[in-house]
């Protein structure tokens, strides 16, 4: 016979590696009693909440209506335990494959609000792209961490796992560092404040609108993208821009931003902010990224895609980014801790260049959607690119495809540029 003394001492122990204590009290309890009747190991019990967890995220029928349902219907064999867990395992994975049905007025979603925190940063953060990586193909992105940390609260960010003590970063000494900066003039650098929070939801917090704008007067080589969720621009609308600034936004569809992407403008407030900056001269660009597959995805992407081509001329973007939802492991860990409604983990999830994503010909379909709903004048003067995904997606969804990260990061350069020198030329 088991000793349950001495298992309630292994519980304890195992459990604290698990996220037994984001489940509600109930929960808790029911997973303890489950646990202890059937000896769980480390493994079994993080199954066991993580499929827990993912059930209350999804607000579907909880661990313990469908335990007990599967114990009335297993036998008392030797292997219960195992056939218990292949079941659950078979209803998780049924659940995930279902496509999602987003409600169009979602319930109110408590947001995480970070504390702004100003200090003095010893450097400058400058590098490449954070989730860059040699088994992608990837554009060689620097990025430059005029801000650290988000305020708005996407469910899917992998901003969240890269700080955890819920505050905003503001560099005072942003500006001085900036400027200091010595770049090689015969060297064109491409360069995005928009990786570690949003480029424009700060507006000219502690002037780092301006430095980014003296920056780019005063390095000419530098194509500098601000990348946003937001429609505060304010700020830009009332200074002169120059013209190797290029603004670009984030969008969704509407049930996707009201469902996922909490705090951030609407789709319409996105695209009116774009239109103004377009008005003024300004070159723009969109993201597509993530693109997410759920029930009505088909016809409320297909609609955003012929507003976008109602709203601006071809001549006035420098690109189209499509991409979709790829998870890191803490990624995944954090949205299943967060008290929130959310169906971002609710997908069919592959292994995909150490992380996880959805399988080949789910993205296939949503890419080659995308693309084909642009015109051929869209694709003859805006650069449309895949981010961040495999190289063999290419050819599929473009007809085309580059060889290496180099002569892709070169073909992107040289097509902004572009952009940008007509823009100027005609005004």
């Amino acid at each position: 016979m088991h000793n349950s003394h001495d298992y309630t001492k292994k519980f304890s122990r195992i459990s604290e590696q698990t996220s037994l204590h984001h489940l509600p009290d109930d929960q808790q309890l029911f997973t303890k009693d489950v646990a202890s009747n059937y000896r769980f190991t480390l493994q079994e019990l993080r199954q066991f909440v993580d499929v827990a967890l993912d059930l209350n995220r999804w607000n579907q029928e909880t661990i313990s209506d469908i335990w007990n349902k599967l114990t009335t219907e297993q036998s008392n064999s030797r292997d219960r335990k195992k056939a218990l867990f292949q079941q659950l395992q078979q209803r998780w994975l049924q659940l995930k494959s279902e496509p999602n049905c987003y409600p169009e007025h979602p319930p109110a979603t408590a947001t995480q609000n970070p504390t702004p925190v100003a200090i003095s940063r010893e450097k400058l953060g400058l590098g490449y792209c954070p989730v860059a990586s040699d088994k992608t193909r990837c554009c060689n992105l620097l990025t430059l961490d005029a801000v650290e940390n988000c305020g708005f609260d996407c469910s899917y960010c992998s901003i969240q796992s890269f700080y955890h003590d819920n505050q905003v970063i503001f560099d005072t000494s942003f500006a001085d560092k900036l400027s200091s900066l010595e770049l090689d003039p015969q060297q064109i650098y491409h360069i995005g404040t928009g990786q570690s929070s949003d480029s424009l939801m700060w507006g000219n917090n502690h002037q780092i609108l301006d430095a980014l704008i003296q920056f780019a007067q005063s390095n000419p080589n530098v194509i500098l993208e601000l990348k946003t969720k937001s429609a505060n621009i304010t700020h830009l609308k009332n200074v002169e821009m120059p013209s190797n600034i290029i603004c670009t936004w984030s969008l969704n569809t509407q049930t996707i931003i009201q469902n996922e992407e909490h705090a951030t403008a609407s789709l319409e407030r996105r695209l009116q902010a774009a239109r103004e900056m377009a008005d003024k001269g300004v070159v723009v660009g969109f993201h597509f990224h993530p693109i997410i597959h759920y029930s009505t995805w088909h016809q409320e992407y297909a609609a955003l895609y012929k507003l976008l081509q109602q709203m601006f001329k071809p001549s006035e973007v420098a690109m189209v980014s499509l991409g979709t939802l790829t998870f890191i492991k803490p990624v995944m860990k954090k949205i299943r801790q967060r008290n929130f409604n959310s169906m971002i983990l609710k997908m069919p999830l592959e292994e995909a260049a150490g992380k996880y994503s959805y399988p080949q010909e789910t993205k296939l379909e949503l890419f080659s959607h995308a693309y084909n709903s642009f015109s051929p004048d869209w694709h003859d003067e805006v650069f449309f690119y895949l981010c961040m995904e495999d190289h063999s997606m290419w050819q599929p969804v473009f007809g085309y495809y580059y060889p290496t990260n180099e002569i892709f990061e070169q073909a992107m350069k040289m097509s902004y540029l572009q952009t940008i020198q007509k823009r100027q030329h005609h005004g």
